[in-house]
């Protein structure tokens, strides 16, 4: 029977998916999905999903974002800003950005608002939400990771010290590339990108997928342990990929 897992990482509206069959690595493929729904409801329907989204929102947060958060931003050192600290509920579900700036800094010790570009992620945040609380039946396949995070733990725990855009672009996605290999995902998926998607989406959903394999063998490591929970049971936890020395 195969055991398929997949990763996803938001794509211009939508979202890049990788997914690959545990019993069989020579089956696996790249699509362009319009909601998290779509993958999931899959011929393959994978079993684990690793998806670059926060997933449970506490309705006060203490010390400047949720623990899972927190802990992801100690994992990564000088490169934390790429985790955005979420806001209480109340702020993920205001209106517009001003009302979710007042409402955050209402439920939460000390006060803070989020960033625009935290903000900018909400409709994703609030879609996979819904989703997760309409169908409790998918909440134990889907997983929250952060896609720095894996790539860090990927290299033996260091920084990367090459970004995904700019000036040394290439080299950053070539380091991340080499690191999916080494972390033994098919070279073959690797250059399997789907039309549409950028370079960097597909790379991280390839992040995403490795920390999926690694839930399912039962070696990923929670941030923090033990995880928190919201008031609807939703995990508040950033999964992490098993720690490998890099080659």
């Amino acid at each position: 029977m195969a055991r398929w897992i997949a990763g996803l990482d938001g794509c211009r509206g939508a979202w890049a998916g990788a997914l690959l069959d545990l019993d069989d690595p020579d089956r696996h493929r790249s699509a362009l999905f319009p909601d998290v729904a779509a993958l999931l409801d899959a011929p393959e329907r994978p079993c684990i999903v690793g998806i670059d989204v926060p997933i449970g929102l506490p309705d006060r947060i203490i010390g400047g974002g949720r623990a899972a958060d927190r802990a992801a931003r100690a994992r990564l050192g000088p490169a934390r800003a790429s985790v955005f600290p979420m806001p209480p509920r109340s702020a993920v579900y205001a209106p517009d950005y001003e009302a979710a700036k007042a409402a955050s800094r209402e439920a939460s010790d000390p006060p803070f608002a989020p960033s625009i570009q935290g903000y900018n992620i909400f409709r994703a945040v609030r879609a996979v939400d819904t989703l997760l609380r309409e169908r409790p039946e998918v909440r134990a396949r889907v997983h929250e990771v952060h896609p720095e995070v894996a790539f860090h733990t990927l290299n033996g725990g260091r920084p990367l010290g090459l970004p995904k855009k700019g000036r040394r672009a290439r080299e950053g996605l070539d380091l991340r590339r080499a690191l999916l290999a080494a972390a033994g995902l098919p070279g073959a998926l690797i250059e399997a990108r789907a039309k549409g998607v950028p370079e960097d989406d597909h790379l991280d959903a390839l992040a995403a997928l490795v920390v999926a394999r690694d839930i399912r063998l039962g070696c990923a490591v929670p941030l923090p342990d033990p995880p928190e929970r919201d008031a609807f049971g939703l995990p508040v936890v950033i999964w992490a990929p098993a720690l490998r020395a890099p080659s």
